[in-house]
């Protein structure tokens, strides 16, 4: 079976109407699907911290998924939890004044969907991490919340799971 952990932004919750979304179209693929609840926990360094308490015990093929911080926090715990993947909605990389926290990219496949219109975490973030790694983009006619992509996000994500899982 597997896995698939939600990480979401600093600003949301767990299961907000994107994360919800998702969790529905995993779910109808059979996996296993949750999400992290970080309200409170501004720090990111204690989110990854959080993100591989929540994750170290399960036995399975793990997909980590998460949007801006989220995201940010998902590939900095990627390569610790022995993830099989990694999809990232308008991560937040290379955040100016900040952009030494930027993980590293994990050795497994990545896919980045990104919004033209973002103004909050510039698009070319994600291309320049993208192209320093060989990650999959997805650049979407959206903006940082990416809400209105929803159906085109979960596209990506089927295809992505289908190829990761055993589903």
């Amino acid at each position: 079976m597997t896995t698939v952990i939600f990480s979401h932004g600093q600003e949301s919750g767990p299961w907000g109407s994107k994360i919800r979304a998702m969790a529905e179209v995993v779910r109808s693929m059979g996996c296993v699907a949750d999400s992290v609840d970080y309200q409170g926990i501004a720090d990111p360094t204690e989110r990854v911290e959080k993100l591989v308490r929540e994750c170290r015990d399960i036995d399975d093929i793990l997909i980590l998924v998460g949007s801006s911080m989220g995201g940010h926090v998902a590939t900095a715990a990627a390569n610790e939890l022995g993830a099989a993947g990694l999809f990232v909605l308008a991560p937040a990389y290379y955040m100016e004044g900040y952009e030494k926290l930027t993980p590293a990219a994990p050795d497994m496949p990545i896919c980045i969907v990104h919004g033209w219109h973002d103004d909050i975490v510039p698009v070319e973030n994600s291309i320049r991490f993208a192209g320093n790694c060989h990650a999959t983009l997805h650049l979407v006619d959206g903006d940082h919340r990416l809400t209105a992509n929803i159906d085109e996000i979960n596209e990506y994500l089927r295809s992505f799971v289908e190829k990761l899982g055993d589903n």
